[in-house]
């Protein structure tokens, strides 16, 4: 899926973090989201990897990136320490200051990684998401429909994962609208349900947990401090997802970020495998314009 690229251990202070490195020039990270892998860039990171240097990465407790041990306060899966990763495993590359580009889970890393280390990130591109403090804020009941997982994730341990554990592939499919004609690739797709275990379940309902508690916290922190993001960001979603319905998503951008641009292209969620030809349309001349 990934032609001319490698797959590479990184080792970091707290584990392994597997990433496909490909192309050349200005160093450029992509996060992927929930329930995927790095596999969900096989579209556009081959396009993107002509001008520059792609490093296409599984966050930890995903795919193939070491799965922390829990602890009580869901800290092992906070945002926080998911970017930590990041900026670690783009050093050990020998990327002093890069762009990010992410989805969904990823992109709320990215945005941890961009408030955390603002020194490091030239610019940041979020796909099918506001933050996660506005969007907890402001969803209501209709977004809590679409969005139930947000919710029942969060459930204390073992009962979401003893019931996506009696049937993981099920639950997957369903999860990303693939129990009918799928969007994705049956490469992806593979590895997505192949990378589905029941480490990576309990991992990922951690990070839901996280995200509704630690991860708040941080958020909060930088809200009472004035702290925003300097660096241009640019919010792309989709026209048929949530985001559109039940968001003002530049609006909830610019409540954190100082330079916020963006646009609604067309599909849903999963934009880099629905309308990757868009979305690189979107993104050129966006990262084009980084700052050095």
């Amino acid at each position: 899926m990934f032609p001319g690229f490698q797959e590479q251990r990184i080792a970091t202070p707290e584990g392994e973090i597997f990433a496909r490195i490909g192309g050349s020039g200005p160093p450029l990270l992509l996060l992927h989201g929930y329930p995927q892998t790095s596999a969900m860039w096989h579209l556009v990171a081959p396009d993107l990897a002509r001008d520059y240097t792609v490093v296409a990465a599984d966050l930890r407790g995903y795919g193939r990136s070491f799965v922390p041990a829990a602890q009580d306060d869901h800290a092992q899966m906070s945002k926080r320490a998911m970017a930590a990763d990041m900026a670690a495993a783009m050093a050990a590359l020998g990327h002093d200051r890069f762009r990010m580009v992410a989805h969904d889970r990823g992109g709320r890393v990215a945005h941890r990684l961009a408030a955390d280390h603002p020194d490091r990130v030239q610019s940041l591109t979020v796909l099918d998401i506001a933050p996660t403090r506005e969007m907890y804020r402001d969803g209501g009941f209709a977004f809590a429909q679409t969005y139930w997982h947000w919710y029942w994730l969060t459930q204390p341990a073992p009962m979401p994962e003893h019931l996506i554990g009696a049937d993981p592939a099920w639950y997957w499919k369903m999860k990303c609208k693939a129990l009918g004609a799928s969007i994705f690739a049956p490469e992806a797709e593979a590895e997505y349900l192949a990378a589905w275990t029941p480490e990576v379940i309990g991992a990922s309902c951690e990070d839901y947990r996280a995200a509704a508690t630690i991860d708040l916290t941080h958020d909060d922190a930088d809200v009472a401090a004035g702290r925003r993001l300097a660096m241009p960001v640019q919010a792309l979603w989709g026209l048929r997802g949530a985001i559109e319905r039940h968001f003002d998503c530049l609006a909830l951008w610019r409540e954190r970020a100082d330079d916020v641009q963006g646009q609604a292209l067309p599909g849903g969620h999963y934009l880099a495998e629905e309308h990757p030809e868009d979305l690189l349309a979107a993104l050129r001349p966006f990262l084009a314009a980084a700052p050095a």
